[in-house]
């Protein structure tokens, strides 16, 4: 039997799942994070899993975190280990500046371990070894180790004893040393800091009597960290930026001894040198709040910090240990908390100085507040008070510069005051009302079940195909019963009742399609085929001839006899062009434009542009598909530190302001109908997108310049205008939703992001942008995640339909937007995939039609397809073109719009030119050489293709009521839900991968038995030259705007404080603002993005 490599795998992985799990002798602590301006947080979330299984505490910091940031939460944390997952370039520059920052700081013995999934190549893992990076994890570490057993390295290397080496004095604590708080806590910890050192804490806190120690406990999900966070920004923005000490706890776990430390992730305002956080684990203590926590509270308020927050986890009904060791403690609750009676039981509401209820956009949340202010004013016997006066505050952290968090800031610094502790100041006006207004939701919620409602509206439509596919049988049946009794002389006419009661009892349109067929069949059985598409006669030719001189139907049809089955066929699947439209949305595809994407982004813009053209030279239609750098993704502006400077113009072009964007598509007619755009960005969506409209508009002016030899009138200009937004077309990704569930480019608060992408929405429709899409409603990152295809289709088409409803909230007619929204998914190696794009147009065209009740136009899912990311392996890159074709060639078969084939080398690097070159030959191979490309509905009457359809159809709608019993899409998200069940799907997956069960070639199975030795393929990088033009081309950007650009800034604001439409205002911003500029004038508005596990 031949060895295809698949034993010699086995064997290893027997080896490893056997080996004995390392048990820690010390409490070892790891900091984990995705690097800076990184959204692929799935990897590191279940590293992080496995690592607290493994009996670490994990302080996780998820997503997009700077150098700086790890660095300091190693610091304060005193962690002896840093995990970080580095996908998105620059990753030499980041772990080379994290080995310098920890050495600046007094602390090389942090270990730093490290993993990009194949990004990071061999010669690069060694140069950053030698520069002091302790591990960083390859492929083949991974296929050798496998994940336990490379989380039980980095925790063997890591299991020392930080206490051994505790400060000589502690006068640096005393004057606020955050290394030393560290270390000191540690010891307090562990029960290892001497005595002398205690007494002496202990006398030094004595002498800051007058610091506030406050303490924040609650229920469990009642949003204590976040608002804990939103407190902190408070004070940072009205106390003058006192010096605050945050100690955060959370239980161990007492099976493993690890514990999830996951409050410094919900953070946004403790980057800061006034700030000091750290993460406590219980350790052993069966009550919430540790023994050692009193020693902690001092040796902060020893180091000189103005205030002392301390957040418990969340707690039952009766604990109120707290209490004992604060000085002004404040309960945080959920309207969620059932019977008023239960009220009677919580301790706390004997105790809190204030009361926090959150979460006030939940439904009986003003109820809630009453009931809470009565039971407080019973507890205290304030009988002589009305219960509006009592400490009861009716908050929304995750809404930005919520009034009912200000004015439970401001009840607080009363306390303080009536207290007698330091006056902290406060230079915001009084706010009057003590309970926030939840306003306009964005989803309302009557409308919560909405998606169920479609599955309802799916399965009844279904319901009726069966009904009328019976009636539709039996009066064929009837009918010709009847004429063969006719002819051997028999009376018939008992028939005609029952045919007439199946007649009338059949849908007026059931029966319209049976009588048409006939004139279809013969409308598809010449040789061309006339149709009108916005007023236009287009001829098609129906018939091509093979070289064996037979002709192939374009579109071949059912050869049913029985009207029954012909009904089903029509109400359930139809030709290509009707409703439901399941075979595709349009009845042809377009003649001389293959749905091949251009897909190009590296370096600087001048490099972008000349790939576009090298790429389109041999193409009639532009299809420029865009990729960013990750600076850009996260809409920032290039600059010199380390970990930007390493990232700009890798994986992706990088684009800071107009003259960029106009530098990227110089030469490319915008507005021509045989060009199109695609932009692969999401955060900072609306302002590259304004850069792209205000780039199609300058070039027409420039065009009118050429044409007249003259600059355009004021109103010529504004003519101009209208006409390139009636007429530019392409898509901008902009979908939110599936980033918070999946890759996390998310960059503003959710609520202003969505309030963002509504504002294009509403531009789009005063402008007539008709053309252009809004926003790609994307799979594809869902399913790069970790997500299986039914996850991935389930998800995309709820936060599809989540965009419908929020969207018709605010007050949008459904024809009015719904043609602005287009759907990407990615194509894997799993049967669903044959069927995605079926399901996805049938789902969505059975609910727009007799749901929303949308017109045509409406009903027609745009269905955009990317082979997969994720079967892109670093091993055998040369076999990932064999994956990438069969990928390909079932997107073609299920009639996708469009279509971008992954190059082989995308696992490691940005493509080069001769991978592209055979990313696109796949395409066109396919569309020009292969034969049944030529029909263009060739999986439809296939029984497994049938089978296929149904299942996932049910699959999905199962899942819609999932999410519903979650609240809707956003309700989910809230808890996680998405998140998780992705990260569920990616273990297994990469489980199941790991032991060969799913057998992938070259990877687990028929591997190379002589694999090339340090054999390096080309990488592309951006060079220093283009890292330091863009720079450059920035600063003179912003130098030649600075006059114009605060006063635009300022505008910005207003419009994003004042509920206008953020858009139509960034259209002008872009034209003096840097990309930069806009977004941190945007955090400053609508609030920065809150990450999550």
């Amino acid at each position: 039997m031949p060895d295809d490599g698949k034993q010699g795998a086995d064997s290893q992985t027997s080896k490893t799942l056997a080996a004995k799990a390392y048990t820690p002798k010390n409490p070892v602590r790891f900091v984990t994070a995705a690097s800076l301006f990184d959204g692929h947080d799935a990897s590191i979330n279940i590293m992080r899993r496995i690592l607290q299984g493994g009996g670490v505490e994990v302080i996780h910091m998820g997503h997009n975190r700077s150098v700086a940031e790890v660095v300091s939460a190693a610091i304060q944390e005193d962690a002896q280990g840093i995990a970080l997952s580095s996908y998105q370039g620059g990753h030499v520059e980041y772990f080379k500046y994290m080995v310098d920052l920890l050495k600046e700081a007094g602390r090389s013995d942090i270990k730093i371990f490290g993993g990009g999934g194949g990004v990071i190549v061999g010669p690069e893992i060694k140069e950053l070894h030698d520069y002091g990076v302790t591990r960083i994890f390859s492929p083949e570490d991974g296929q050798q180790m496998g994940l336990q057993g490379m989380i039980q390295h980095m925790i063997e290397v890591s299991d020392v004893d930080p206490t051994d080496d505790l400060p000589k004095s502690l006068s640096k604590l005393e004057k606020g040393d955050h290394k030393d708080l560290a270390r000191v806590i540690s010891a307090i910890e562990r029960g290892k800091l001497p005595d002398a050192d205690l007494k002496q804490l202990r006398d030094t806190a004595a002498k800051h009597d007058k610091t506030p120690v406050l303490g924040i406990t609650g229920t469990g999900g009642a949003g204590k960290s976040s608002l804990t966070d939103e407190l902190i920004r408070r004070f940072r923005l009205f106390s003058e930026e006192p010096n605050i000490a945050v100690i955060a706890i959370d239980p161990t776990r007492r099976k493993t001894n690890g514990a999830l430390l996951g409050d410094r992730i919900r953070m946004n305002t403790i980057d800061a040198p006034n700030l000091y956080f750290r993460s406590v684990a219980t350790r052993g203590s069966k009550i919430e709040v540790p023994e050692y926590l009193g020693d902690i509270i001092t040796a902060a308020k020893a180091a000189g910090f103005d205030m002392v927050i301390v957040e418990t986890p969340g707690i039952g009904q009766g604990d109120g240990a707290i209490v004992d060791l604060v000085d002004v403690s404040l309960y945080v609750m959920t309207p969620e908390f059932g019977a008023q009676s239960q009220l009677e039981k919580i301790d706390m509401l004997d105790y809190a100085d204030a009361v926090a209820i959150n979460k006030m956009d939940r439904k009986g949340a003003l109820d809630a507040v009453r009931d809470v202010r009565k039971q407080v004013q019973r507890n205290r016997e304030a009988f002589s008070q009305s219960p509006d006066e009592m400490p009861v505050f009716g908050c929304m952290a995750s809404k930005f510069a919520d009034p009912g968090v200000t004015a439970l800031y401001q009840e607080l610094l009363s306390v303080f005051s009536e207290k007698g502790f330091n006056d902290l100041g406060c230079t915001v006006a009084p706010v009057t009302s003590r309970v926030s207004e939840p306003g306009q939701t964005i989803v309302p919620p009557d409308r919560a079940r909405y998606l169920s409602e479609i599955s309802e509206t799916v399965r009844g439509y279904h319901a009726t195909i069966e009904a009328q596919s019976k009636l539709a049988r039996e009066r064929q049946q009837l009918r010709e019963s009847k004429r063969m009794l006719s002819e051997i002389g028999d009376d018939a006419s008992g028939l005609d009742a029952l045919m007439a009661a199946r007649d009338s009892a059949m849908d007026s349109r059931a029966k319209k399609l049976i009588e048409i067929w006939p004139r279809v069949v013969e409308s598809y059985s010449g040789d061309d085929y006339v149709v009108k598409i916005r007023n236009k006669e287009v001829r098609y030719n129906l018939q091509r001839e093979t070289l064996s001189g037979n002709r192939v139907s374009r579109v071949a049809l059912p050869k049913f006899e029985d009207e029954g089955e012909l009904l089903k066929f029509l109400l359930k699947e139809n030709l290509p062009g009707s409703f439901p439209y399941t075979a595709g949305v349009f009845a042809f595809k377009r003649e001389g434009e293959d749905p091949t994407r251009m897909f190009a982004g590296e370096g600087d813009p001048f490099r972008t542009n000349e790939r576009f053209k090298f790429l389109s030279r041999d193409s009639q239609a532009k299809r420029l598909s865009t990729a960013f750098d990750s600076v850009t993704l996260y809409g920032f502006d290039p600059d010199e530190r380390p970990d930007i400077y390493g990232k700009v113009g890798n994986s992706g072009v990088s684009i800071a302001s107009l003259d960029d964007m106009k530098v990227l598509y110089d030469g490319f007619n915008l507005c021509s109908p045989s060009t199109s755009v695609s932009m692969t960005i999401n955060g900072p969506a609306p302002t590259i997108l304004a850069m792209f409209m205000n780039t199609a508009v300058d070039q027409q002016i420039t065009k009118f310049e050429a044409d007249n030899d003259r600059a355009p009138t004021d109103e010529e200009i504004e003519k101009i205008k209208a006409w390139t937004l009636e007429t530019v077309r392409g898509t901008v990704q902009a979908d939110i939703l599936k980033e918070d569930q999946g890759q996390n480019t998310c960059i503003f608060s959710t609520e202003f992001a969505l309030k963002m992408m509504a504002d294009i929405q509403e531009y789009f429709v005063e402008h007539r942008v008709r053309n252009f899409y809004s926003v790609s409603i994307s799979g594809y990152h869902i399913a790069e995640a970790g997500a299986n295809p039914i996850s991935q289709l389930a998800f995309t088409l709820a936060n599809g339909f989540t965009f419908v409803e929020a969207y018709l909230a605010r007050g949008m007619k459904i024809d009015d937007f719904a043609p602005n929204l287009s759907f990407f998914f990615s194509n894997g190696m799993d049967p669903e995939y044959s069927v995605m794009g079926r399901v996805a147009r049938r789902i969505w065209a059975s609910a727009m039609r007799f749901k929303y009740g949308a017109n045509e136009r409406s009903q027609k899912l745009k269905y955009h397809i990317q082979t997969s990311g994720r079967s892109l392996h670093a091993q055998e890159m040369n076999f990932n073109d064999i994956r990438t074709t069969l990928q390909a060639l079932i997107a073609v078969y299920d009639n996708c719009n469009s279509l971008h084939t992954n190059a082989y080398d995308e696992a490691i690097t940005t493509p080069t030119e001769d991978s592209l070159r055979r990313a696109i030959a796949i395409q066109m191979i396919i569309n020009k050489e292969w034969g049944l490309a030529k029909n263009e509905n060739p999986t439809q009457g296939a029984f497994i293709i049938d089978e296929m359809t149904d299942l996932v159809e049910e699959a999905v709608l199962q899942e819609f009521d999932r999410i519903t019993e979650r609240g809707g899409v956003l309700g989910a998200m809230e808890t996680g839900y998405q998140r998780g069940k992705i990260q569920e799907e990616s273990i297994h997956y990469e489980t199941l991968k790991h032991t060969g069960e799913l057998p992938i070639i070259g990877v687990n199975t028929y591997r190379n038995p002589n694999p090339p030795e340090d054999v390096t393929p080309e990488l592309r990088r951006s060079t220093d030259e283009e890292k330091k033009g863009q720079i450059t081309r920035l600063r003179d950007f912003q130098s030649r705007n600075t006059a114009s650009a605060d006063e635009m800034i300022k505008r910005l604001q207003h419009a994003a404080t004042n509920d206008e439409n953020v858009f139509a205002v960034l259209m002008d911003a872009v034209r003096v603002c840097s990309l930069g500029q806009i977004t941190d004038a945007l955090f400053e508005a609508g609030g920065k993005y809150r990450r999550n596990m």
